[in-house]
């Protein structure tokens, strides 16, 4: 493993889930010092701490609510006097209410958006703002999904807010590439983890149905993503502007479908 990131720190959003894990994990094993943040309160996070600080880097853990957008500048403040200006920004935090359009609650819609679509700009906002006034070069990565121009009737909130995030990205990527600071979109497929794994355990039906019509047949795991993650992060990654990186096994080729 190249440790091409030394010097770099890392923010990661949802750094407790299963894909903000692996991207902190693969941060850390590039050299580069780790933030991390999510809603638990900090004894949930010791053992993820722990874990990680064995890759050698310094690993700093803040409990926040992404959708608090002053609570994510007092999470960025911190992050820049414990370990430096925040210079490669992971906006993972999401959430995924499982309901049709007609079950859908207005609360269970506004809580997607102030989370997937919100909290995503209150950090890439924070720390761009932070990376500009320093003079600093930088990577923003926003976590988004093939959902975006996939529309599913059981998820409709998180399409829209990924739809959302998407132009998000292209608009900030247009700002901040003459800053240096670039700014790119990972979009994952079904991943063999989070809620999608949890559903899929729990109905091997539904994994064997899924499976089945994934043109690799085979689901993306946590590593898929963070590796896509940190080719968007690479040193040598310097003209990928305001591009999805979709990692879906080919589903995206196949015809609509629930």
């Amino acid at each position: 493993m190249t440790r091409n990131l030394q010097g770099q720190v890392a923010i990661v959003s949802g750094g407790l889930g299963d894909i903000g894990r692996a991207v902190a994990d693969e941060f850390a094993r590039r050299g580069a010092d780790v933030a991390i943040g999510d809603m638990p309160p900090p004894a949930a996070a010791e053992a993820t701490v722990a874990e990680l600080a064995r890759r050698g880097t310094r690993i700093a853990y803040h409990q926040v609510d992404v959708s608090d957008a002053g609570g994510v500048q007092r999470w960025v403040d911190a992050v820049e006097r414990s370990l430096g200006v925040p210079t490669l920004v992971v906006a993972n935090a999401a959430q995924v209410t499982r309901a049709d359009f007609r079950s859908l609650t207005a609360d269970q819609w506004a809580r997607e958006m102030r989370v997937n679509l919100d909290g995503s700009f209150y950090l890439a906002h924070a720390a761009a703002l932070r990376m500009l006034a320093g003079g600093r070069r930088g990577r923003i990565v926003f976590i988004g999904s093939w959902a975006a121009d996939h529309p599913h009737r059981a998820i409709p909130a998180y399409c829209v807010a990924k739809a959302g995030l998407r132009m998000l990205c292209q608009c900030l990527a247009l700002e901040m590439a003459p800053h240096g600071i670039i700014v790119n979109e990972v979009a994952p497929g079904i991943v063999d983890a989070g809620l999608s794994g949890r559903i899929m355990k729990e109905n091997p039906a539904i994994r064997d149905k899924v499976l089945g019509v994934v043109p690799t047949r085979s689901l993306v795991t946590t590593d898929d993503v963070a590796r896509a993650v940190a080719l968007a992060c690479d040193p040598d990654t310097t003209q990928m502007i305001g591009s999805v990186i979709l990692i879906d096994g080919g589903m995206s080729l196949l015809p609509p479908h629930d």
